[in-house]
């Protein structure tokens, strides 16, 4: 899905309110992703299918009706999230050491939606880093309760960060209404470029 580089790259889609329909990724990945006035749909689906008719990109996509059809009866729909990115860049931090054996509700989900998963962290937190959908670099980020404010989620991304080449992308997807997080992500260079919905269809 070269969208998502050239995004990333600042090279936007055009604002035409058309939904694209495309086979999932090559790890079977189900999603819905928005940019702004123009829509992606991850799925066996044909565009042909019916479940597209009248469907706009200006919301319509990420309808809660239509996802809960693409979905299917007994299907899993994902929240919605905004997708961030960043370029990895010249890195001056000390990189943040691999503690794989984590049992943690964020490593599992990690683990779930991507591969060649690594963990990385210290008492503070911890960070994943991974492939997920369409190939991309993804990043996810967990403070333990006592380590929230001052900073501390920017140095864990940065150690993270260190461990990639300069000429990465790096992904990451952000509950909206989680503005702690939106925040820490933005004053890490990263920037919003859309939202996205993962979906496990199963009727």
């Amino acid at each position: 899905m070269p969208v998502m580089r050239a995004a990333a790259a600042d090279r936007f889609p055009p604002v035409d309110g058309r939904v694209e329909v495309m086979p999932p990724d090559e790890s079977g990945t189900h999603a819905v992703v928005e940019f702004t006035g123009h829509s992606f749909v991850l799925t066996d689906r044909g565009p042909d299918d019916d479940l597209f008719a009248g469907v706009d990109a200006y919301g319509g996509a990420t309808n809660p009706r239509f996802l809960t059809r693409l979905a299917g009866r007994r299907g899993w729909v994902g929240s919605l999230d905004l997708v961030m990115v960043r370029r990895v860049g010249a890195i001056t931090a000390t990189r943040l050491p691999i503690c794989d054996d984590v049992v943690h509700p964020r490593v599992e989900r990690a683990l779930h939606h991507r591969h060649d998963v690594s963990v990385h962290g210290d008492e503070r937190g911890i960070v994943t880093l991974g492939i997920g959908l369409a190939g991309r670099r993804e990043m996810s980020i967990e403070l333990t309760g006592a380590s929230h404010g001052g900073g501390v989620g920017r140095e864990l991304v940065e150690g993270a960060l260190a461990h990639l080449d300069s000429d990465d992308f790096v992904f990451a997807q952000v509950a909206p209404g989680n503005a702690a997080s939106v925040r820490m992500f933005l004053a890490c260079r990263f920037v919003p470029i859309g939202s996205e919905v993962l979906i496990e269809p199963r009727d």
